[in-house]
């Protein structure tokens, strides 16, 4: 109980708490006087009518004095909470210092992260910094190509790997490629073993992988298969955008060894499912492989933009000067936090927590999937948990207008959960890590209410 106290006090005790329909007058105000001075284009507004006063923990306050119990944690950002006061104090150690200089240039916060980035990181490796994710997913493509002198990578359906005009071309989804009026090139498209609707005919989803797997060999070992040469192969270990979803267990195994087989590079991107969101450090550990190239960012820097990838040594040997540039690369300040949500993480044992919290609410999850119709499958690792919406369960027709509904009803009462997924029915639980079992309960039992109530107004 004392250590569920510490994590009690992180946040807001109150949340959930409505006090004013959102959107309140003062929200409002806000949203309408940022749509007049920023771009419509924006979609959170949207979707989340409210505006932010202030965050701590695990739960968000806005203007209007509602309280919200967060399960989207900035998009998987929050690991360690929102505020949390040992990430502060380290970011404001830092501020007397410097705030930014040369993004080359050592210094005492720059080599104490490398040091604790290196400690975590599941292969001997050097690091590159950069700035986002997408930049990240950008300079592990660049860096493979250059490597293994190929132009080609293999990505997958349902992928995310940002929207930078360079790595669009590996993130699937259609509507993001048009909008970026890039040439579709470089990129071989191939399944993702995706369980619940596999590309393929099969009797479960081992057979799922092994039939994604035997496809990815053919295109490698025919020479009339049209595909160019290969430099690498980038998936995510568990998708994020895509659906939460979670590969048959030795798929990852089979593209490290098609990699070896064909002299290709596996380039793992941990953006979204790394830093502990799993109940492991990478997601990829809960599949016994070691990538060539790890693209990180997301929780790493605790909120703050960094990113890194992480890859074998003996790439380095061959990368010239200026090899990828970026002026605010490794800003101090995220370094700072970096190291601190590093230190919080471990010091805090978030890792076996974060496990054993998330097998509970997945077995919540799941025992909801027995009893209401509209959840088609559940899935997922630590906080990185998916729950399908359908119409027809026998059919597994997928419902975008069920899983809106669910996410506004949600937000009514004061949860903030959001979608994703190949059709906007996936519902995904990614709540910072540090959510007391308390708040957690109370948004299991808010969510089962919902689901209820959505089930039977169908």
């Amino acid at each position: 109980m004392l250590v569920e106290d510490k994590f009690e006090k992180l946040s807001y005790e109150e949340a959930p708490k409505i006090i004013v329909k959102p959107p309140g007058e003062k929200s409002k105000l806000l949203l309408n006087l940022q749509k007049q001075l920023e771009t419509e284009s924006v979609v959170y507004p949207k979707i989340f009518q409210m505006a932010i006063d202030s965050a701590k923990g695990a739960t968000i306050r806005d203007v209007d004095g509602n309280y919200y119990i967060d399960w989207i944690a900035g998009i998987a950002v929050m690991n360690v909470g929102h505020s949390n006061p040992y990430i502060i104090e380290s970011i404001k150690n830092q501020l007397d210092k410097y705030v930014h200089w040369m993004s080359e240039i050592p210094s005492d916060i720059r080599v104490e992260f490398l040091k604790k980035l290196h400690s975590i990181l599941p292969m001997r490796s050097k690091v590159m910094t950069t700035v986002t994710g997408a930049d990240a997913c950008e300079a592990a493509i660049a860096l493979a190509k250059w490597v293994t002198g190929k132009q080609n990578i293999i990505a997958f359906d349902g992928a995310y790997h940002g929207v930078h005009q360079g790595i669009i071309s590996a993130t699937a989804k259609r509507e993001l490629q048009h909008y970026s009026s890039m040439p579709y090139i470089g990129v071989v498209r191939a399944p993702y073993p995706y369980p619940y609707r596999c590309p393929f005919r099969a009797r479960d989803e081992e057979e799922c992988g092994e039939l994604v797997l035997e496809y990815l060999e053919r295109l490698l070992s025919d020479p009339y298969s049209g595909v160019g040469e290969i430099a690498g192969i980038l998936v995510e270990p568990i998708q994020g955008e895509g659906g939460y979803i979670v590969p048959p267990k030795n798929f990852l195994k089979g593209l490290r060894e098609l990699a070896d087989k064909y002299s290709l590079l596996l380039i793992i991107d941990e953006v979204q499912s790394g830093v502990g969101r799993t109940g492991k450090w990478w997601a990829l550990e809960h599949f016994g492989v070691a990538p060539d190239i790890m693209c990180i960012s997301k929780a790493i820097g605790g909120g703050i933009p960094i990113s890194f990838i992480a890859f074998k040594e003996e790439f380095d040997n061959k990368l010239p000067e200026m090899f990828h540039l970026g002026t605010y690369r490794a800003n101090p300040l995220g370094l700072a936090a970096g190291k601190a949500v590093i230190e919080y993480i471990q010091n805090n044992d978030l890792l076996e927590r974060t496990s054993k919290l998330g097998d509970y609410a997945l077995s919540r999850f799941l025992e909801m999937k027995e009893k209401y119709e509209i959840i088609g499958d559940v899935r997922g690792k630590g906080f990185m948990i998916g729950i399908e919406i359908v119409d027809d369960k026998d059919k597994k027709k997928p419902s975008q207008k069920l899983a809106n509904m669910i996410r506004r009803e949600l937000f009514q009462r004061g949860i903030l959960m959001h979608t994703c997924g190949h059709y906007g029915n996936v519902m995904r639980f990614m709540a910072p890590l540090i959510i007391s079992r308390r708040h957690l309960d109370i948004g299991l039992d808010i969510f089962e209410n919902v689901i209820r109530e959505v089930t039977e107004k169908k």
